[in-house]
């Protein structure tokens, strides 16, 4: 049996996929993995669902893709009309492409385009966290405050600049509640007076940070009092909801819980559930109409940008999650969740924080719960958690160096929207179990 190497978690060689059903896959030696992650937080629900496979098969049958410049189709029309419908009134374009970087590019584009067509082509800067990450295309990392994933480019990013993360567990001076968000805001502020707002296009955030940070959610308050601040200045804001988007938080857009509306946002993962790649820029109507006015089109987008196929992947997956009723699950089911894996591991000393929104939810592990002391860089022992569960048949994202870049280990948990009670159970106990073991050194 052929096997690939592991890029990226040291898993070695790599088991043969060959099927999926639901919340579980199967490899070729025929074990069975239960999906305690959604891979990426991207199956929204689940593997082998026979009325997306139909609704691609019968997409495929009439024709796979019809080019931008020349069709549009009824599954592109469609899903965007649902789109637009879920986001709210505010917004009125949206741009396809193939993933989460790509949507997050488009994002950085549209900014900078609305501002040319504005008569201010001097609003060129970008503004983002630290422990963010927003896609591996060079405009997407030149945003990322991921150190580990950018030192290799450097040199050829743009010129960004960065704020501090908004983690209310490692807050800077242990600020916390309404005086952290206030600090936070008021550091923003800071930055884009001394860069200058004539200079600044917009601020781009995650309102709930993956990879970068182990499901981080903005603290209380954080999102109206950064929003107010880019309104004072004239600067867009930019949300990043690729992973923490299109229902995984338990509303279908993650800032709806924020009580604020983006003037962009990039969804992904989710959107098509991994059936077909497909991501989504979505864009206030104000901004996309000046653009078109001005300049006839918003200027990006790629050979299969709204592919017909994908197009019609996503339509069927967003049907199902509203005909299912799975993005009110997930909020309701999802406090639960938290509280079960908050009852379940916090016997483990080593466990220092469990947090999350709806089904995206972090766990970090650190040396010291008094202190939040994180555990050895080189123990690497949100790797070790993540073979250790993969062997035993549960998969889970291990995620590092949110503490400086190189210390700090979390690892997420984001089951699909339409996991069943036994599934949910079966996650925790897994999880429980694979942490007990690895903690062990078994």
């Amino acid at each position: 049996m052929t096997r690939n190497r592991s890029a990226g978690w040291g898993m070695g060689a790599l088991p043969r996929i060959v099927r999926g059903e639901g919340s579980y896959l199967y490899d070729a030696a025929g074990r069975r993995y239960l999906d305690g992650s959604g891979g990426p937080a991207a199956f929204s629900i689940g593997h082998g669902n026979r009325e997306v496979n139909a609704a691609i098969a019968a997409q495929l049958e009439r024709v796979a893709c019809g080019y931008r410049y020349l069709f549009s189709s009824e599954p592109l029309e469609e899903l965007t009309s649902l789109l637009l419908s879920l986001c709210g009134p505010e917004f009125g374009h949206v741009l396809y492409s193939g993933s989460g970087s790509e949507a997050v590019e488009s994002a950085l584009k549209v900014a900078l385009q609305y501002w040319d067509a504005r008569g201010l082509a001097g609003k060129k800067h970008f503004i983002a966290r630290e422990r963010s990450y927003h896609g591996n295309t060079l405009g997407a990392l030149s945003v990322s405050g991921f150190l580990e994933r950018r030192r290799p480019f450097e040199g050829s990013l743009l010129d960004a600049s960065f704020v501090s993360a908004a983690n209310a567990y490692r807050p800077p001076r242990a600020l916390a509640g309404a005086a952290l968000s206030e600090a936070l805001a008021d550091e923003l502020e800071k930055k884009i007076e001394a860069l200058g707002a004539e200079r600044v296009a917009a601020f781009i955030f995650e309102p709930v940070v993956g990879a970068a940070g182990g499901a981080v959610p903005a603290p209380e308050g954080y999102a109206r009092a950064v929003h107010a601040v880019c309104a004072r200045h004239g600067v867009l804001v930019i949300a990043d909801e690729v992973m923490c988007g299109s229902g995984r938080c338990g509303t279908w857009r993650a800032l709806e819980q924020d009580g604020i509306v983006p003037d962009i946002m990039a969804v992904g993962k989710g959107l098509a559930g991994g059936y077909i790649p497909l991501a989504a820029t979505i864009v206030r109507r104000e901004l996309g109409d000046a653009i078109v006015a001005r300049q006839g089109a918003i200027l990006t987008g790629h050979t299969y940008s709204g592919h017909t196929t994908a197009c019609a992947a996503a339509l069927a997956v967003q049907r199902i999650i509203q005909r299912e009723a799975l993005v009110r699950r997930v909020r309701e089911r999802g406090t639960v969740l938290l509280a079960e894996l908050q009852a379940a591991l916090g016997r483990f000393r080593q466990v220092g924080d469990v947090r999350g929104r709806g089904y995206l939810i972090g766990i970090e592990f650190v040396r010291d719960r008094a202190t939040r002391e994180p555990l050895p860089p080189e123990r690497a022992f949100s790797q070790a958690l993540g073979q250790r569960a993969f062997a035993d048949g549960l998969i889970i994202y291990p995620c590092a160096g949110n503490v400086g870049g190189a210390a700090g280990d979390t690892v997420i948990v984001a089951p699909p929207y339409n996991a069943s009670e036994g599934e949910l159970a079966e996650l925790v106990e897994r999880l429980t179990r694979a942490i007990e073991r690895t903690l062990a050194g078994g």
